[in-house]
């Protein structure tokens, strides 16, 4: 997945939100796609209408954003520092471990467009944003398409969504578009992108909406609406409008192996923008509710081991000790599949309904446990930053002090699911990595053959099946046979790799 990023001279980019005073609104102008302003001519049979009047009111609105930078470099080190020819190749610096830093200039290139008379622009967070460690944004400029250049201050960014706001001053009003709403977009309605690909100028694709609630996997937050309309390199923070000339996305996102279009573009639906673009504009960080809790989608493997509908709810992998979540009574394992009312689906994620509920307020989460299903509420707090969330990963050594495979102690203990599983022994703990907290039994060998063998592997803990813990191989073999006995396909296993967060795995039962 690629961003549909500007063109890029060096190392790019950095810089921090500034602290505005916002200028009162000019009321007086009239919005570029104000409902009238717009008319459209029926087409001929059997062909789509023309988009040359609507793009001609349109596209004055649209800006090119453009941005200079400075990175510091680390030259390489002089491979001939100490021998006779050292003198002849000073320009690799110093020897030793490395040359001098320097200093160096790039530059991005990407799209936007105006909000308001007064010069509010919205454009994307990658556009504006560092791009490279060390590097700092000098300036940031708007090309209007007249080719007035004026220079911006940054009002607000939030890297999160991906979303951030410019503004310009101008003695004039300036054109403008508003924010439509992108609930109402359908699968196979006709879009228009305008933008300035490869840093051409303006530039305007067609095409339809490929899907909606689409998500791409960047994050938890990410759901998009698909196009086929030509977006590039250059696209970013550029809209996308509807028929009526409303924008319903800010193009976002290319999908491509080549970095050129394959018609699969992604814009930032404007009903999730919305909110976020008015948080920032009033020059405050955006915050979002947070359970404290690690999720996993309800697979079909996952939802068939516990016998639960798919494409329902999201399964609880771990609670963070003291957090909203754990306080509420949310236990791993559990299925949530609804808040407040709202039903979790695909579309419609834990996360993302958790991240638009108030930090401080309460939810009630409906949740499935033991295959019957309870209320708790949760008072939600503030989620913290992306970085703030980053967990460190730790792992074993080849010494994991488990019998050697094809040994006796290591013969499947449950054929049934091709799995061999011994207790876990605090010195078996600390070879494999895990917490010494951790409990459970481990993965001494796999059947290569099985569904688990496809799935775990030598060394995973295994700290449950089917909701019920397990501390022996005995233990495992009559949850599984039980499971079997019940006409169950599989069972769902809650497993940890070294000192990553548990999760859950579903497998088949032979």
């Amino acid at each position: 997945m690629r961003y549909a990023y500007a063109l890029t001279g060096a190392l790019l980019l950095g810089g921090t939100a500034a602290s505005l005073t916002l200028q009162n609104r000019a009321d007086a102008q009239v919005a570029q796609n104000e409902p009238g302003a717009i008319t459209a001519s029926a087409p001929r049979a059997g062909a789509p209408m023309s988009f040359a009047d609507m793009v001609a009111k349109l596209q004055p609105a649209v800006v090119n954003i453009s941005t200079t930078q400075k990175v510091t470099v680390q030259q390489q080190a002089n491979p001939f520092a100490g021998t006779p020819f050292g003198d002849l190749f000073g320009q690799f610096g110093g020897g030793g471990s490395g040359g001098a830093p320097v200093t160096r200039e790039g530059q991005s290139l990407g799209s936007g467009f105006l909000i308001s008379p007064d010069g509010y622009v919205v454009t994307n967070n990658h556009v504006i944003a560092p791009a490279a460690k060390g590097a700092t944004v000098e300036s940031i400029t708007v090309t209007l398409q007249d080719k007035k250049e004026y220079k911006a201050k940054l009002v607000g960014r939030d890297p999160t969504s991906d979303l951030a706001v410019l503004k310009i001053t101008s003695a004039t009003p300036l054109p403008f578009v508003k924010l439509g709403d992108s609930s109402r977009a359908r699968v196979g309605d006709w879009v228009v992108a305008i933008g300035q690909p490869f840093g051409l100028g303006g530039t305007v694709t067609a095409g339809i909406v490929s899907a909606v609630h689409r998500s791409t996997g960047r994050g938890p937050f990410d759901t998009f609406i698909q196009t086929d309309a030509a977006i590039n390199q250059g696209n970013s923070g550029g809209p996308m409008f509807n028929l009526n000339g409303e924008v319903i996305g800010i193009n976002s996102q290319i999908y491509s192996q080549s970095g050129g279009n394959i018609g699969i573009g992604f814009a930032i639906p404007t009903t999730e923008a919305k909110p976020i673009i008015n948080t920032l504009m009033k020059g405050e960080a955006v915050k979002r509710g947070y359970l404290g809790v690690s999720i996993q989608p309800m697979t079909d493997d996952i939802a068939a081991a516990l016998g639960l509908p798919k494409d329902q709810g999201e399964i609880i992998a771990r609670t963070e000790p003291g957090g909203p979540g754990a306080k509420a009574g949310l236990r791993a394992g559990d299925v949530v599949v609804a808040i407040n009312g709202e039903t979790v689906t695909p579309d419609r994620s834990l996360s993302s309904l958790v991240a638009g509920a108030t930090p401080g307020s309460t939810i009630k989460l409906d949740v499935i446990r033991d295959g019957k299903r309870q209320s708790l509420n949760a008072t939600v707090t503030t989620r913290p930053t992306d970085d703030q969330l980053a967990a460190l990963v730790g792992g074993g050594d080849d010494d994991d002090g488990l019998p050697d495979e094809g040994t006796d102690q290591a013969a499947p203990s449950s054929s049934s699911i091709g799995l061999a599983v011994q207790p876990l022994t605090p010195q078996i703990a600390r070879a494999i990595g895990v917490d010494s907290t951790v409990q459970g039994v481990v993965v001494a060998a796999v059947d290569p053959s099985s569904d688990a063998g496809q799935k775990l592997k030598r060394g995973d803990v295994i700290a449950a099946v089917n909701s019920q813990p397990v501390r022996t191989a005995a233990d495992v073999a009559r949850i599984v046979a039980a499971a079997k006995a019940a006409g169950r396909p599989s069972v769902l296993l809650s497993v940890t790799r070294g000192r990553q967060t548990n999760g859950f795995i579903a497998v088949k039962i032979k």
